[in-house]
């Protein structure tokens, strides 16, 4: 039975496969982003504990590797088990940390148990193929774990992230050593944990810590692969540490996606649409909705009726069952989001609803529109990350599809419209990871996508996923020649 995670104070590591304390003296303080009062200590790990985590990784690395891979698989599945059986917990620690409503953190914990299962079962799809070679001759191209795979994950959904990286690892073979964000390390410590009893002792490993944690796990020479989610500053340094060395990674990285509403779409089901991308987890998701362009045929109704779904949502305690939208994860994050509402206000923006800070301990922001923007303005160029839904008006469809794909991110984008050319316009010109048609979330399992400039590179969830956590490998086989 494992001892319930220290909800006050977080000063182990799990090296090896198994918890040792924490002999580092830096302590990370966290506030409760829903009262502002004192939160978790986390003790990040030294450079020694950093480097003892790789050396468990390294020795179970040759046994993982030639581990059945139906083995694999059958561990990720009791994982998958383990954490759904915790769900109850992760989701109070996840909420705890980051202020995210209990309902959803509890959904968060479910989809990282079916992430776990559907690497299961797709990492025992193909694993090479046979090439045309000569009658005589055996060709193959094999697929074989990179080694020590390095898991990085950011604090504002790291259950399923966490999960999707470090079982696509796994499952191909790889070993793991995972650094959860300090933000929401207690979740994101008692979820690896709980994967970890289901492998062998060193096959995961997760280290505590800031970025000084993570820089000295991509730094260390024995890393192969580097998978990081996260912030574009994090990423272009992880890039140029591992890319010094030849490690390679993956990164998903930061984004500012669009969403494009046609003329001739239903007001109400547009504004739920955005409500839904701009508003879930306090607007704090990679792919929540942060530029909004409106054709001038629907913009009034819509935007009315936006202000009226934000009015109406109810912004308390993450707790209660009742409530729709939580506090920011921290007072830093609250000063960037009112930083950019205040900003485009004074250059013209109309501010319809919210705007301000709420009168509360905490780091509370409420759900707020703004329309009349334009393309210079802050809160249209850089994340947000907070529960802003930044509007632009725009002449046509063809205006709006240009504008949405502007900037230096590309990560995913929306477009709602009853036309199909437009739908499938927008399919084929959006240069970005993900395009969503007439619904701002979704998807079908096994999806990958591949983020573009400043959102990342490499292969997201899915197949593709399992195949970067691989490196391809020729063999030409022949056999000897006759004796005479």
């Amino acid at each position: 039975m494992r001892t319930p995670v220290d909800t006050d104070r977080l000063d182990v590591h799990h090296v090896g496969g198994v918890a040792v304390p924490g002999r580092g003296r830096r302590e990370i303080h966290r506030l409760d982003p829903a009262t502002g009062g004192p939160g978790h200590i986390v003790l990040a790990a030294t450079q020694d504990e950093v480097a003892a985590a790789v050396d468990a990784a390294s020795a179970a690395s040759a046994d993982w590797r030639r581990t059945a891979p139906a083995e694999r698989a059958a561990a990720l599945r009791r994982a998958a088990h383990g954490v759904r059986e915790s769900a109850d917990e992760l989701a109070a620690l996840l909420t705890a940390a980051t202020g995210r409503p209990l309902a959803t953190a509890r959904e968060s914990a479910h989809v990282a148990a079916d992430l776990l299962e559907e690497a299961a079962v797709t990492g025992l799809g193909a694993t090479g193929r046979t090439l045309a070679g000569a009658p005589a001759a055996l060709d193959v191209v094999r697929r074989e774990p990179h080694g020590v795979v390095a898991v990085i994950t950011p604090w504002n959904d790291p259950l399923p992230t966490a999960a999707g990286l470090v079982a696509a690892a796994l499952v191909t073979g790889n070993t793991v050593v995972h650094k959860p964000s300090e933000r929401s390390a207690l979740a994101g410590y008692e979820m690896a944990r709980i994967i970890a009893e289901n492998v062998p002792a060193g096959v995961l490993g997760v280290v505590n810590g800031d970025g000084d944690t993570g820089a000295a796990l991509v730094a260390d020479e024995r890393v192969a692969l580097v998978a990081h989610v996260g912030s574009t500053a994090t990423g272009r340094a992880i890039a140029a540490t591992a890319g010094a060395r030849g490690a390679r990674v993956l990164l998903e990285n930061g984004g500012k996606d669009p969403l494009v509403v046609d003329a001739g779409v239903d007001p109400g089901w547009a504004a739920r649409q955005i409500a839904t991308g701009a508003f879930t987890n306090t607007g704090q998701l990679c792919t929540s909705v942060e530029r909004v362009y409106l054709h001038d045929a629907v913009a009034d109704d819509v935007l009315a009726e936006l202000v009226r779904i934000a009015e109406q949502t109810v912004v308390g305690d993450p707790r209660q069952p009742a409530t729709e939208l939580g506090p920011l994860v921290d007072e830093a994050q609250l000063d960037v989001v009112a930083g950019q509402v205040e900003q485009a206000v004074a250059a013209g923006a109309r501010l319809l609803t919210g705007g301000s800070r709420l009168d509360r301990p905490g780091s509370w922001y409420p759900p707020t529109v703004l329309d009349g923007c334009t393309e210079d303005l802050e809160v249209m160029r850089e994340e947000t990350f907070g529960p802003v839904a930044a509007a632009v008006r725009v002449p046509d469809f063809a205006t709006g599809l240009a504008l949405a794909n502007t900037g230096r991110y590309g990560l995913a984008a929306t477009v709602l419209t009853p036309d199909l050319r437009h739908a499938l316009r927008a399919a084929e010109e959006l240069d970005v990871g993900t395009v969503k048609v007439n619904a701002v979330f979704g998807g079908a399992p096994g999806g990958s996508a591949d983020p573009r400039r400043d959102s990342g590179s490499g292969a997201g969830y899915g197949p593709d996923l399992i195949a970067a956590m691989t490196l391809l490998k020729t063999v030409h086989l022949e056999g000897l020649p006759a004796t005479p």
